[in-house]
């Protein structure tokens, strides 16, 4: 499946990892015993500003053996402008699990208020095993990297075939570092980080992925945690594979909400003046797909590769004339496609890195059991695609974690009280709004900031115009949580402004 955006222009990329300084000063982080190196800051580059610094540190590839093989973390700052009214630093992830974050200052440095952005220097960090930070690699074939399969019962074999040689393909690659990827050492990693900046305290603004980095970060490090926004939030009852599978059980009241909208303005799509009809178009496409894939724009789209359309449905206003290029095709009409909806209906053919991809295995694979047996995946398989119709056996169908080395660690528990903040858009395609509620409810002492109405994932700074803005730079600003949890109302079909917004966007986040 595609991500709905990129995240970061490969541009912004440190290359290579960076130099130490030859005799760094030491600060000691007792958690973990480990003694973190104080970082040797530079300019990033000629061609960005001179206040956007990045540096590297090293940590213990394994926190148990803090003296032994070490890994690079490249990091990266935007310090605060206005010493007098600084509080500290502010730690940033995009998501993932395999998103770069060490062009986030940047962004977050164009969209934050002056009066929260004013209070922190900005931290960016490349994860372990991502982009500047040690990167890892499986080298996978491009074919080889799409882990979201539909379901054929001819196909199911080949399926396993490609979830085992996909997992031995890592093993071999990458074998001795696989089993440390996980988000509990990159949660240790951001106290490394921490304990070499001088901070007793870190604040923290994570999207997706990095709602559930966060989330850890607080059970393990409960009295370093400060000022913490989790936006578009990871359940952790649910990690990993429950949140592929809330993508399908979630895309059916979507996929409703779209018939009952598009139902009504019937006389600008065509596709049906009742939800029920709109519905009988769609999977009529479908049908007629299977039967006989449906060219558009140069490409042949099968049945297949229209549910896998799934997540274009919570945005009602990009999907409805999507499918109507869609229809107009299959009637051997011309089908008018804009940009977007190029973009939504012809994924770039380009796939994503391969250290992306094999960063996000190394993370779902390795920070909790899977099922082990082949039979149990096409059960559940068939299953869930009989209740879920629309997408429900693809992320139930079999992968790579299924022939994975198993866990070094279990998965954190919360049970730790942490006063965090969790922000969350009703309609969120990624995360949506259960999983979300799931992150809320298993953070005992939290409060959620609900944008009624909302569409897209990531919501704080990524929707500019989004309701949300005012009760979370409250929350950064003053460090006191609302009393109780807060819904607001955002207009839906806002998302689409992010499009253009005046200036550099933070990009959307990802999850997958």
């Amino acid at each position: 499946m595609k991500r709905l955006t990129p995240l970061l222009a490969a541009a912004g990329l440190i290359a290579t990892a960076l130099p130490l300084l030859a005799a760094p000063q030491a600060s000691a982080a007792p958690d973990t015993g480990f003694v973190a190196q104080k970082p040797a800051w530079h300019r990033c580059s000629a061609d960005q500003p001179a206040a956007y610094e990045c540096a590297a540190i090293k940590v213990p590839l394994d926190y148990r053996r803090p003296s032994g093989r070490m890994i690079d973390l490249a990091i990266s700052r935007m310090k605060s402008g206005n010493p007098a009214k600084r509080h500290g630093v502010m730690l940033l992830n995009p998501g993932g699990p395999g998103g770069s974050g060490l062009d986030l200052p940047l962004q977050v440095n164009e969209q934050m208020p002056e009066e929260v952005r004013e209070q922190y220097d900005l931290i960016g960090f490349d994860p372990r095993g991502v982009g500047a930070s040690s990167p890892i690699s499986c080298g996978l074939a491009p074919e080889e990297q799409n882990i979201l399969r539909a379901y054929r019962p001819e196909g199911f074999p080949s399926d396993v075939a490609w979830a085992r040689t996909v997992a031995d393909k890592c093993r071999a690659a990458s074998g001795p570092v696989l089993p440390f990827i996980t988000t509990r050492n990159t949660a240790r990693d951001m106290d490394a980080i921490r304990s070499a900046l001088g901070e007793r305290k870190i604040s923290y603004l994570g999207y997706s992925y990095g709602t559930y980095l966060g989330a850890v970060y607080t059970q393990l490090f409960p009295a370093r945690t400060d000022r913490f926004v989790l936006d578009s939030g990871v359940d952790p009852q649910r990690i990993w594979r429950g949140m592929f599978q809330v993508w399908a059980s979630e895309a059916e009241p979507a996929f409703a909400r779209w018939t009952q909208w598009t139902a009504q303005r019937s006389a600008e799509y065509g596709l049906g003046d009742t939800p029920q009809a709109v519905s009988e178009t769609f999977w009529a496409l479908v049908a007629r797909a299977d039967r006989d894939p449906i060219p558009l724009d140069g490409a042949k789209l099968t049945g297949d590769d229209i549910r896998a359309l799934r997540a274009a449905f919570f945005y009602p206003a990009q999907a409805a004339p999507a499918v109507k290029a869609l229809k107009d095709a299959s009637e051997g009409r011309p089908a008018a496609l804009s940009p977007a909806q190029r973009q939504l209906l012809r994924p770039a053919a380009e796939p994503a890195p391969d250290n992306g991809t094999a960063a996000l295995l190394a993370v779902v694979c390795g920070d909790t059991e899977w099922p082990r047996y082949p039979e149990q995946y096409e059960r559940e398989t068939v299953r869930d695609k009989a209740a879920y119709p629309l997408y429900g056996d693809f992320p139930s169908n079999i992968k790579p974690c299924a022939f994975w080395p198993r866990p070094v660690e279990a998965a954190t528990p919360m049970r730790t009280p942490a006063q965090v903040l969790t922000v969350q858009n009703e309609w969120d395609s990624q995360t949506p709004l259960v999983s979300g509620q799931g992150l809320h409810r298993a953070l005992n002492g939290s409060r959620m900031v609900l944008a009624e109405g909302g569409e897209g994932h990531g919501v704080y700074l990524v929707d500019p115009a989004s309701c949300v803005m005012a009760p979370v730079g409250a929350y950064l600003t003053t460090g006191r949580l609302p009393a109780r949890d807060v819904t607001c109302r955002s207009a839906p079909g806002s998302a689409e402004r992010r499009s253009a917004p005046p200036g550099p966007s933070l990009p959307t986040p990802f999850l997958f």
